[in-house]
């Protein structure tokens, strides 16, 4: 399991960000509601900045920022303590100094953080508790089809109908490829708004033809 004990299994900051990039394709396409999304992705955040945000809606959220420079995570556990923040962060570039020390992560919290460079890979600060509740958050970042198609078959097929995602859909995704309604209907049975996912895939920056 990825956590901030073991981390290794972790993608680049370019293979991170196409993940981040599927994780919120595949949500929209999953659910057209948000509210109900666990990914969401906004790459227009900032000038050369984009961001992946995870929220169960019970107060466990975790954002990925992506800079040229590289990216930075930060999460945050509902019902963990938080640790002193300048030591799980120490050592941190200060390429990600206002988006860890600013708005909104100042007020969401921090439980861990890790970033990534191109000189340095990945690194994080001082863990003082190796509880820290990261395995949680960051087990979906390994890459891997299959783990989000069996959290999402269990999260939004649970008490439906619905046929079992795909998982080579989904890989397709993952590998980011231009997005078709054979491969969103390898997720979904059926979609009912393709204008709202047309839309959704614009603001995460994901290439689609729905000819």
């Amino acid at each position: 399991m990825i956590s901030t004990q073991e981390y290794s299994a972790l993608p680049d900051a370019a293979s991170l960000k196409r993940l981040s990039k599927a994780l919120a394709v595949l949500d929209a396409i999953n659910s057209q509601d948000v509210e109900y999304r666990y990914y969401t992705y906004n790459a227009a955040w900032g000038e050369g900045e984009e961001v992946l945000e995870m929220s169960d809606g019970e107060g466990d959220q975790m954002l990925i920022l992506f800079r040229p420079e590289g990216c930075v995570i930060n999460g945050y556990l509902d019902g963990y303590d938080q640790p002193d923040k300048t030591q799980v962060t120490r050592g941190l570039s200060e390429y990600f100094d206002d988006f860890i020390f600013g708005e909104p992560v100042n007020s969401i919290g921090t439980t861990f953080c890790l970033w990534y460079t191109a000189a340095h890979g990945w690194q994080t600060g001082l863990v003082e508790n190796e509880d820290d509740g990261s395995e949680e958050l960051l087990f979906m970042l390994d890459g891997n089809p299959e783990t989000y198609a069996e959290w999402a078959d269990e999260y939004y097929g649970e008490e439906t109908d619905r046929s079992p995602i795909d998982v080579a859909a989904v890989a397709k995704i993952y590998q980011g490829e231009t997005l078709t309604k054979a491969i969103v209907l390898g997720i979904v049975d059926e979609l009912e708004n393709w204008a709202q996912l047309e839309e959704d895939l614009q603001a995460i920056g994901y290439s689609y033809d729905f000819s």
